[in-house]
């Protein structure tokens, strides 16, 4: 079940509400209130997550009581100052959770490269990848890794823990939660009128960027992509424009849906995207991109390697390890891999040289330069067939002419959605929207938010009616 269908808008979220307002009213804050709400969440995530995926909840449950145990096991040997104990219970756990990551995601890839390599011909599995598998097992990890360093403390109720894993606004495309930002959020939370009509109108804003820009942006990319063997250079740009923007439109849309709707039942989610076309180096577009798994590779993977504190080829051998597992992460493929491995230079590259080149040119031409190296790297991760990719690339620099008449059809016909487009990507909506509601206070600014509210909500649906085309792409990750 995605956000954007009507099964969602018009059927799961208003019951959800409904249901979680009424036991709230129903309980107050008696803990045994919010316990009644937390399993209540539970069970409509689990629908949620069902709908599409009725096989692999029995995956995720098992996912998280593995997880749970894990964390049980973990604590347990703590509080008995075990530290041997503490620290298999950590590994066994991070290796079951790897190892179904892998060998739902991974086993058909590599059984592909032994196949190439070996000319062995073994059959592959034809494995289904669960949705949201590569989401919830690293925020799973994430609350085990956390015991086991003593940042937060052992969840001993599997209701509260199963319901931190399963919260549907997150599950299935982030943003990936740490245990910690919400701990105290399981307990007692602040879902009051105005949090709730803040994350209606959040949320609203994420359907409008997923329904009126994302889906107009993968068309053109859709048209674009199909025809890589003779197309011309002002074509190519404009198919790798449009993908770039679909990508932000589709991801940031959907973090914001999913910030939103937590708001909406008292959690506060962590910001995934901050304005990343504005950077002005890849450095800075990784501090602005998908902010949530960026912080968990640091935190997780980066500085257990020892970060930045150790000497400089180490630092570039840390940096490899981080890039390949994020190419991976996002697909199981080889241009994954080559995305991955294609930011890890750039980012060396400006760690050891360009820094200071940087420095001294003006923002514009920064700001130009990190876009250009942006969207090549979309480029990548879009063609997963190497022959297209490589077609596309020569057709980018001009191997098949620098613009048709079909060029000229795509800029006139698209000028408008790409201006709009551009101007979504920046934080000007933002600003704008502060000077409009910032002069409003309490009831007035409620109900201002909820007048726009209605407005993209009216808007979007009446995309996704009139409209089949309605894709996901983070949703294969």
């Amino acid at each position: 079940m995605v956000f954007s269908s009507l099964i969602f808008l018009c059927g799961f979220l208003p019951i959800t509400v409904l249901g979680y307002r009424l036991l709230r009213l129903a309980g107050g804050d008696h803990p045994a209130g919010i316990a009644i709400c937390n399993g209540f969440l539970l069970v409509m995530s689990l629908i949620f997550y069902a709908w599409g995926e009725p096989v692999y909840v029995l995956l995720m449950l098992f996912s998280i009581l593995v997880n749970y145990l894990g964390g049980l096991a973990v604590g347990a040997f703590a509080k008995k100052e075990k530290p041997k104990g503490k620290k298999a219970a950590l590994v066994v756990t991070i290796i079951v959770n790897l190892g179904l990551l892998g060998f739902f995601k991974y086993t058909d890839f590599l059984l592909t490269a032994i196949n190439s390599v070996s000319g062995a011909g073994i059959a592959l599995l034809k494995i289904a990848l669960p949705i949201g598998i590569s989401f919830y097992t690293f925020q799973a990890l994430s609350y085990v890794i956390d015991v086991y360093r003593n940042e937060v403390k052992v969840q001993k109720n599997p209701i509260d823990f199963a319901m931190y894993v399963t919260l549907f606004p997150q599950l299935i495309a982030g943003p990936i939660v740490r245990y910690a930002d919400v701990e105290a959020q399981i307990a007692k939370r602040d879902d009051g009128t105005e949090q709730f009509f803040n994350g209606l109108f959040r949320f609203c804003i994420g359907l409008g960027k997923k329904t009126l820009l994302a889906n107009q942006a993968g068309k053109i990319w859709d048209a674009i992509a199909l025809q890589t063997a003779d197309m011309p250079a002002l074509t190519a740009w404009i198919g790798a424009l449009a993908f770039t923007f679909q990508i932000y439109f589709d991801f940031s849309g959907y973090s914001d849906m999913a910030i939103g709707l937590g708001k909406m039942f008292g959690f506060d989610f962590v910001e995934n995207f901050r304005y990343p076309y504005q950077a002005d180096s890849i450095t800075d577009f990784w501090r602005r991109w998908h902010i949530s798994l960026s912080t968990w590779f640091r935190e997780y993977v980066y500085i257990p390697l020892g970060g930045n504190r150790c000497s400089a080829p180490r630092q570039i051998f840390n940096l490899l390890v981080v890039w390949s597992l994020t190419g991976l992460w996002h697909g199981a493929g080889w241009n994954f891999v080559l995305w991955g491995l294609y930011f890890f230079v750039l980012l060396v590259l400006e760690k050891l040289v360009l820094k200071k080149v940087l420095e001294k040119c003006p923002r514009f031409l920064r700001h130009t330069y990190a876009l250009l190296l942006i969207i090549l790297g979309w480029v990548l991760f879009a063609n997963e067939d190497f022959t297209a990719l490589r077609q596309y690339f020569t057709a980018l620099f001009g191997a098949n002419g620098w613009f048709s008449e079909e060029s000229l059809y795509h800029l006139t016909s698209n000028g408008i959605l790409f201006v709009l487009m551009a101007i979504g990507s920046t934080a000007l909506p933002a600003w704008l929207g502060k000077r409009l509601f910032g002069k409003k206070e309490g009831s007035s600014a409620t109900a201002m938010q909820a007048v726009w509210s209605i407005l993209l909500l009216v808007l979007s649906v009446s995309s996704v009616v009139a409209d089949s085309y309605n894709p996901f792409l983070y949703f294969r990750f």
